[in-house]
């Protein structure tokens, strides 16, 4: 295997030296030259792709020493190829003849240059060092052991991560609350220096590729500039704030009840909350649990049913290669292979080749699951066609996947498609105003977390090159402004509780894209309810719609070859925003402010 990529990688530098001398050979138009180069480098684009994505798929499926190496020397070719030197001058220099050369064409150049901004072969001693860097930094922070000290007890004690989650979720013991969140921001000290090491070295990567930070680069991948992420953030935030104070409101109340604490006023301590960063709040409305209803099906009947409901709406049908080669159930206990249980959706060649890497039981999460999942794969399938070049198959921003794989999952959701499945009795009833709040303390919370404290901390960080002397006091501003938050104790820059969230040190300044798939997710489905099907967007039945599916499929079948927010406003009327999760939520809005009545409402 490994000599297959090597073959690859030189036969990617023949490819450029062939292309070269052919140049040279013959003057070209700037429109030729440059749709010879886009050829070449598609074909070989598509060819490393695969092959990476093949070794990817074995090293997930089969964790072994082997497959892992194979993974690593699949990646190094590829990178080598998009960071190419030449590459890089090459595209460059076709840019500064924009003016002779087509849209089409002028956004894969685009876009090659955002695919060598990972690894820029024009500062090689940068690169290496930052890779070296991440791996430190992934290294300390995958082996951290946390430990804590139980109530009524001297000694410290290890703690796994799921441990820590499940009694934050569970535990209604505030001392024992308390000594569970300390420790799980204890990994925070041992990543700091780490954390401010990477930040100047993803710097000065993305200065060389002309971007202002890392975080500028990032915003380039949304087809846009930093100033314009910010306001789309901010205004994520403003449009929602009013739900999520009364949110705020309902919970800490809640919560001191549950805790046996005195009536609360202000913001609520980070410990109260059943999350390590209070970016969800689970476990706090009990009489939903659609488990039961869902534990006699089988896991089969559950990827059964979302492959149905998105060719029920007319999307692309998926391919017999899904069935054959994706691995979907969980492994028995005796099986002698090990596999990543995180839930995703491949696209193996860019073409037709799709399949999905789950754990699937028999379970209300993993049917929901199953059905986004899906989504990503009918995405896929639908720009997946000759009209796309290779280097934009892909979705339309960073957002996007996530926003159409949550808008096809949706309707899948609520109570008409689960009556009409079988999983919910036709004379079972929810109360709606408690339906509501069970989703809400999911996606509307999670919008100044993300698109709030996320998105300022680590624009600052990276833009402003905030200190490292402030970067905790920072940290708990935004988390006080935005989510009304407050840590239970002292927390001082000896702390760095920003870099206990695993996307900081691994997958940084980007996190705000699932803020902005959520808003998306609820503009895209009112725009459904009230426009197509005109029904109540909180109980709609899509199944076998062709004109949703038509609907659908006219946003993913651009791919990458438009701005996102041009296709999000020729679909809807509106630019993207969060209002319609807002207009979503009217009667639930109504709810807490009577449940609120007479309380202190905000911070």
């Amino acid at each position: 295997m490994i000599t297959n990529f090597r073959r690859f990688f030189i036969g990617a530098n023949a490819l450029i030296l062939a292309f070269s001398l052919n140049r040279l050979a013959a003057a070209e138009s700037p429109a030729s030259e440059a749709r010879h180069f886009l050829e070449a480098y598609n074909a070989t684009f598509q060819t490393l792709y695969t092959a990476n994505y093949d070794a990817q798929w074995a090293s997930m499926t089969d964790v072994t020493v082997e497959n892992t190496g194979q993974r690593i020397g699949a990646e190094k070719a590829q990178a080598a190829f998009l960071g190419s030197k030449w590459v890089i001058e090459k595209a460059r220099a076709l840019l500064k003849l924009e003016k002779e050369l087509d849209p089409l064409t002028v956004r894969q150049l685009r876009y090659i240059l955002l695919n060598a901004a990972g690894a820029p072969g024009t500062i090689p001693a940068i690169v290496g060092e930052r890779v070296q860097a991440e791996a430190r930094q992934a290294a300390t922070m995958d082996g951290f052991e946390f430990k804590w000290t139980p109530p009524g007890k001297t000694s410290p004690e290890k703690i796994t991560v799921n441990e820590i989650d499940e009694r934050l979720v569970k535990s209604t013991n505030v001392t024992e609350r308390l000594a569970v969140w300390t420790a799980s921001k204890e990994s925070g000290v041992a990543l700091k220096d780490g954390l401010v090491k990477l930040r100047d070295l993803r710097n000065r990567v993305a200065g060389e590729m002309g971007f202002s930070s890392y975080f500028g680069l990032r915003a380039g991948w949304f087809d846009m500039s930093v100033p314009e992420m910010k306001k789309l953030t901010d205004d994520l935030c403003r449009q929602t704030r009013p739900l999520y104070e009364q949110l705020h409101c309902w919970a800490k109340y809640r919560l001191a009840e549950r805790y046996g604490q005195p009536e609360p006023k202000g913001p609520m301590p980070a410990h109260w909350l059943p999350n390590r960063w209070s970016q969800e709040w689970p476990n706090m409305v009990a009489s939903i649990d659609l488990d039961p209803l869902v534990k006699n099906k089988k896991p089969e009947w559950l990827v059964q049913r979302a492959v149905a409901y998105g060719e029920s709406l007319g999307l692309p049908k998926v391919p017999q290669i899904f069935w054959e080669k994706s691995d979907l159930y969980d492994l028995p206990p005796d099986a002698k292979r090990k596999k990543n249980t995180h839930a995703s959706a491949w696209h193996m060649d860019l073409e037709q080749s799709v399949r999905s890497l789950m754990s699937v039981k028999s379970d209300f999460t993993w049917f929901t699951t199953t059905h986004h999942e899906l989504g990503h794969v009918f995405y896929g399938l639908s720009y997946a066609r000759p009209e796309i070049p290779m280097v934009l198959r892909d979705g339309a921003s960073p957002a996007m996947h996530e926003a159409m794989a949550e808008a096809l999952a949706t309707p899948a959701a609520q109570l008409p498609y689960l009556r009409e499945v079988g999983i919910v009795p036709a004379n079972m009833e929810f109360d709606e105003a408690q339906w509501l709040l069970n989703s809400a303390l999911n996606d509307v919370v999670f919008i100044p977390w993300a698109a709030g404290v996320m998105a300022a901390w680590e624009r600052e960080f990276y833009e402003d090159k905030l200190p490292a002397e402030q970067l905790n006091a920072r940290w708990w501003k935004l988390v006080l402004e935005y989510q009304g938050i407050v840590p239970p104790g002292v927390r001082g820059e000896n702390f760095c509780d920003a870099a206990t969230k695993t996307h900081i040190n691994d997958n940084p300044a980007e996190y705000y894209k699932y803020a902005i798939a959520f808003a998306i997710k609820y503009q895209l489905h009112m725009h459904i309810a009230k426009k197509i099907l005109k029904q109540d967007p909180r109980n709609c039945r899509t199944y076998g719609n062709k004109e949703v599916g038509s609907f659908l499929y006219s946003i993913m079948k651009h791919g990458a070859t438009r701005d996102w927010r041009e296709i999000i406003r020729e679909a809807t009327g509106e630019p993207p925003n969060g209002k319609a999760m807002l207009e979503y939520y009217e009667p639930l809005m109504n709810y807490l402010k009577e449940q609120n009545k007479g309380r202190e409402v905000g911070w």
